[in-house]
């Protein structure tokens, strides 16, 4: 992985408020975006962030809702927004420009996070956010193909100045590689036969087109199996995207860096939309949550204790409510912890 960019360039990120360029490009921000679980993340969050000088870092900024309503919660409380689309960033500027003097957004993935608070001179911080996954911005611009809704070039890459894009994957990956990616990537129980059938197709022509590759990944899946679950390329699509952005092994450096960096009373909310990011969330959490005092002494030791406490009865979905009035909450998964001591 590469440094964060800090000093933030002017094109990529920027103080809230001072957007380069004039207008927005893409347009102006969605009135129907709705942050996920925004009533549950501000309940969590609300002890840390009423302490003087608080400190919360939004770790995918997006669109900046969450970050949004939690400057709007707490006057006094600074933010640190990471996010490693520069077009997230340049729209997410122009949302929190009344916010500037308290707000700091940086152009780096969530795994920099380290190196992203030692340059700011924050050792600690009391309140740490993740919504992982991929941004409703874009899924909502075509041209950056992430949907399988909608043609478009077979892009998805979250940062465009990444080098690796879904179409080197599947032209450039041996078939058996990319099974491998779609299994474990996606759960995706055909892996083999759509591998397969990529490899027949570009070997007549290069595959560029997300609704291509949608209709090729429904032709290889079993007509029986293509009436349940959702769109049959929903999987793959998927798969494709986390190789693309690495996104499974940012998590994995990205949650126990966090816990790390909260300080005695901070919190951390994780909001995961697949049972893989939400695995390695369960399992940096009870890493810390559990009483190592070796099983032969008569007393727990202090030293030996839990470092956190989960705040969240295994992982929390959206209610029903809010699943109707914001769909992109249908498969979300939130854990909560707050670290009750420092490591010994």
């Amino acid at each position: 992985m590469d440094a964060p960019d800090f000093p933030v360039p002017p094109a990529a990120a920027v103080p809230a408020g001072s957007v380069p360029g004039g207008p927005v490009p893409g347009g102006s921000l969605p009135a129907a975006h709705v942050p996920v679980l925004l009533d549950r993340v501000l309940e969590l969050l609300r002890p840390p962030l009423s302490r003087p000088g608080a400190v919360v870092v939004d770790a995918t900024l997006g669109l900046g809702g969450h970050s949004e309503a939690l400057l709007r919660a707490h006057p006094a409380a600074r933010l640190i927004g990471l996010d490693r689309d520069p077009e997230a960033l340049r729209r997410s500027a122009e949302r929190l420009a009344g916010f500037a003097d308290r707000t700091d957004l940086v152009h780096a993935v969530y795994d920099e996070l380290p190196a992203v608070l030692d340059a700011l001179g924050l050792p600690r911080v009391d309140a740490i956010l993740f919504d992982l996954g991929v941004s409703s911005m874009q899924l909502d611009l075509v041209e950056r193909g992430f949907s399988y809704a909608q043609d478009a070039p077979l892009d998805m890459r979250m940062n465009e100045q990444d080098p690796l894009t879904a179409e080197e994957v599947v032209n450039t990956y041996p078939v058996n590689r990319l099974a491998q990616v779609l299994r474990e990537f996606g759960e995706e129980r055909f892996a083999l036969r759509i591998a397969q059938s990529i490899g027949r197709r570009r070997a007549q022509h290069r595959l560029t087109s997300t609704a291509e590759l949608a209709e090729l990944v429904r032709d290889a899946i079993p007509a029986a199996t293509r009436r349940t679950g959702g769109h049959p390329a929903k999987r793959t699509f998927q798969a494709l995207r986390i190789e693309v952005n690495s996104e499974l092994a940012a998590v994995e450096t990205a949650i126990p860096a966090a816990l790390t960096a909260l300080s005695v009373g901070g919190r951390i909310v994780v909001l995961a939309y697949h049972s893989l990011e939400d695995r390695i969330v369960k399992r940096s959490f009870a890493e810390l949550a559990v009483d190592r005092t070796p099983p032969d002494l008569p007393v727990p030791l202090a030293e030996a204790g839990p470092q956190i406490r989960l705040l969240s009865r295994g992982s929390e979905p959206a209610t029903e409510e809010e699943i109707a009035a914001n769909p992109r909450a249908a498969s979300v998964r939130l854990r909560a912890a707050e670290r009750i001591r420092d490591a010994a």
